[in-house]
């Protein structure tokens, strides 16, 4: 009997009592493993050891029976803060404003456009100090020059920059809010920005004007989400628009509908408009109305063989091209000559062998002069006064101009010299 009672004190000794600790007045809870100091309640100061060095925060919540565990565990409180502790988190919260202070001053001094320091935080010895910052556009700013000038000036403390969004400038600032709350949500109690979409502005037949649904932060307003699953539930249970429904006065349309009242308004036809609660109307049987045309059954479809016998016989044209019709290369070239009057393509005398040259052959280059070739006039010189001929040599001919010898006729008729032009028809 006493090894049980042992065991099971044992047990709730090894049972970690968890506790939720805030280290800003709105913000998120952490959990801790509160076994070291058992006797600790809500409202107190501890001091704790996290990711960013030492800090003190106040326990929120206290959690005695909680049996969720994180895998790697929870971190332990290290102790109660005492009267001493609190003063030295004050001295450090007093330096802050000075470091916000020289840090715009040097971001200015760095002509850093669109940056706009927030706050400083010191932790709870002094070991770290982080800078929060936020710029006008979503890319990413170089801001290690600043960095290192703060580093230098506030040595041995780590000099950290961090970057957060507009939702959280908002919540730090804080202010009225866009609704006329002298205080706003995220600033009174939201310690955690849920995601918000311009369908849950739909969703509750909210005008769509961005003065209506936008924030003081210039995003969409966190209270959209607020009743969003409310609508979401009325709406399921009641017909959207444009619906058919059946009612005490006839069958009509739905032309709008009131999740918050569970009503709807229904177009009847020469009736009106009228609103009928949610157990007054069903839904119309949309395949069975009288209004629309009956469906076709199988007595009034014809049979299958009258309808292939009635139809005409239509043959897919076919858009092949059909080879064998056409004529070949070749056989073009012999029509156009015969055409032409018998008169053989030139190309075609360079294939059968008939002319010894073609005509896009080259010429052979000869030493000589080229006896084809025209002589050259030069202009007048010596107040015009033309260039004597060049004298021949003893023995030389003078040179003659040579004609092509004349292709034989292939196609029967005479065929005008080469030399000669050819008429205009």
């Amino acid at each position: 009997m006493t090894n049980e009672s042992s065991a099971s004190n044992n047990g709730a000794a090894i049972q970690p009592w968890v506790v939720g600790v805030r280290f800003s007045k709105v913000g998120k809870i952490y959990h801790f493993d509160a076994r070291n100091v058992p006797d600790i309640t809500a409202g107190d100061f501890v001091v704790v050891e996290t990711a960013r060095g030492w800090q003190l925060g106040q326990v929120a919540e206290v959690l005695r029976d909680s049996n969720v565990v994180p895998e790697g565990g929870l971190k332990p409180v290290d102790r109660r803060a005492t009267p001493r502790d609190l003063v030295i988190r004050q001295s450090w919260q007093c330096r802050e404003e000075g470091v916000v202070a020289e840090c715009q001053k040097r971001s200015r001094d760095l002509k850093l456009q669109g940056v706009k320091i927030i706050q400083a935080e010191y932790s709870f010895d002094g070991s770290r100090l982080t800078i929060m910052f936020s710029t006008e556009t979503e890319e990413k700013v170089e801001l290690k020059s600043l960095r290192q000038d703060m580093q230098r000036q506030y040595a041995p403390a780590q000099v950290e920059l961090r970057q957060i969004g507009p939702r959280d400038v908002a919540k730090l600032l804080g202010g009225m809010g866009a609704c006329g709350l002298e205080n706003r949500c995220c600033s009174r109690f939201l310690t955690d920005f849920s995601s918000i979409s311009i369908r849950m502005a739909k969703e509750q037949d909210i005008s769509l004007t961005p003065n209506e649904i936008t924030g003081m932060c210039g995003r969409l307003r966190c209270c959209l989400i607020y009743e969003y699953d409310f609508y979401v539930e009325a709406r399921s249970q009641l017909p959207k628009r444009n619906k058919r429904v059946m009612t005490p006065q006839g069958e009509g349309k739905v032309l709008d509908v009131y999740p918050l009242r569970g009503a709807i308004l229904v177009d009847i036809p020469d009736v009106g408009a009228r609103e009928f609660a949610k157990g007054e109307f069903s839904l119309a049987d949309e395949n069975a109305r009288p209004a629309d045309k009956p469906e076709k059954t199988e007595k009034d479809e014809p049979p299958a063989s009258e309808t292939q016998a009635a139809a005409p016989e239509t043959r897919r044209p076919d858009n092949r091209r059909d080879i064998r019709r056409e004529p070949r290369n070749d056989q073009r070239n012999e029509q156009s000559g015969e055409q032409r009057g018998g008169r053989p393509d030139r190309r075609q005398q360079g294939q059968d062998g008939q002319n010894p040259r073609p005509a896009h052959a080259h010429r052979p280059v000869q030493d000589g002069p080229n006896p084809n070739q025209k002589p050259m006039h030069r202009p007048a010189q010596h107040g015009g006064q033309k260039p004597s001929p060049r004298p021949q040599q003893q023995g030389q001919q003078p040179e003659q101009r040579q004609r092509p010898p004349q292709q034989p006729n292939q196609g029967g008729e005479d065929r005008p010299r080469s030399d000669q032009p050819r008429r205009k028809k």
